[in-house]
């Protein structure tokens, strides 16, 4: 009879010892609980803005701002973008200024975030109508431009995506500067902003993209006012004789590499010698998001030649 208790008791200890392990485990296998999106404080220009849940109506105002949002895959939650913001061509383009913006216009569309590229109190006009605004200017640096992306991915609700992205662009660039031959890596660059010679220095973003590569910038001497944007002449030019010329004003005043050999004096400059004229779109010259890998596919492409 001892005995027969002491078996008992032995099964029921061990249920309880298997019904613990079974009951740990279950534990254990369940996902862990991760902590909501929302609500986010985005460190933008315009200072620490909190985003009080998932924006499905945003309104941007800025194109490279645009182009960040549509990389990130937050597309789908933008209801319009500027007038000037013209790709991707899904975009939902309107009549709207990011330039000479109307506040009122923009609170039509009852956005739940708004996206500026250029404030002149803009950003406090929208505020003051309850708008929750962030502000993204023109970035200086490359690092810049990839902050922005990480703070649009985070206030959309996409900041795995937005490091993805970041990601991506990084590697990209990496291996088109490795694509360009190491004898190539200090040539003379000429960065034309229009046909009156205007260009942009080092100290500028589409600037530091040449001292990826290692190329030398012409424009750096003659800009005696620090501005990074100088209007060279046409006898500096002709004498800095650039290896490479890059032409950001092909879309809003025609020129090539065709009607560079044509100007006076100019078949004789190396960059024309070598093949290494090239024209860029004017927008993608000009902006700092995910396009930026297509800039340097083709600057890469031009140093190449020759």
């Amino acid at each position: 009879m001892l005995r027969r208790s002491l078996i008992l008791m032995a099964l029921g200890a061990l249920a309880l010892l298997l019904a613990s392990a079974v009951s740990s485990r279950s534990r254990a296998t369940q996902p862990r609980a991760t902590p909501p999106a929302f609500p986010v404080t985005v460190h933008a220009a315009n200072g620490n803005i909190t985003i009080s849940k998932r924006p499905t109506r945003i309104v941007s105002l800025s194109p490279t701002a645009t182009e960040d949002i549509f990389a990130i895959g937050a597309g789908k939650q933008v209801v319009a973008v500027d007038d000037q913001s013209d790709y991707p061509k899904s975009a939902p383009r309107t009549k709207l200024s990011g330039f000479t913006p109307n506040a009122e216009a923009v609170a039509a569309y009852n956005p739940d975030l708004v996206v500026v590229g250029f404030d002149a109190g803009f950003v406090a006009q929208l505020q003051e109508l309850g708008m929750t605004v962030l502000y993204e200017p023109a970035a200086n640096t490359i690092a810049e431009a990839y902050d922005q992306i990480r703070q649009l991915a985070q206030a959309t609700g996409h900041k795995a995506a937005g490091a993805a992205a970041v990601g991506k662009i990084q590697k990209q660039l990496t291996g088109l500067i490795r694509s360009v031959p190491k004898n190539r890596r200090h040539l003379t660059v000429f960065h034309e902003l229009g046909p009156d010679y205007y260009s942009a220095t080092s100290q500028t973003f589409i600037g530091r993209v040449y001292k990826l590569f290692g190329f030398r910038n012409i424009a750096d001497a003659a800009d005696t006012s620090h501005t990074g944007y100088p209007q060279l002449s046409g006898e500096y030019i002709l004498k800095a004789n650039p290896q490479l010329v890059v032409l950001s004003d092909s879309v809003c005043c025609a020129q090539s590499a065709s009607t560079v050999t044509n100007r006076p004096g100019w078949s004789g400059v190396a960059a024309v010698k070598s093949r290494r004229v090239v024209a860029v779109d004017d927008s993608i010259a000009s902006r700092w998001g995910p396009r930026l890998v297509e800039f340097a596919r083709i600057v890469a492409a031009a140093a190449r030649r020759g």
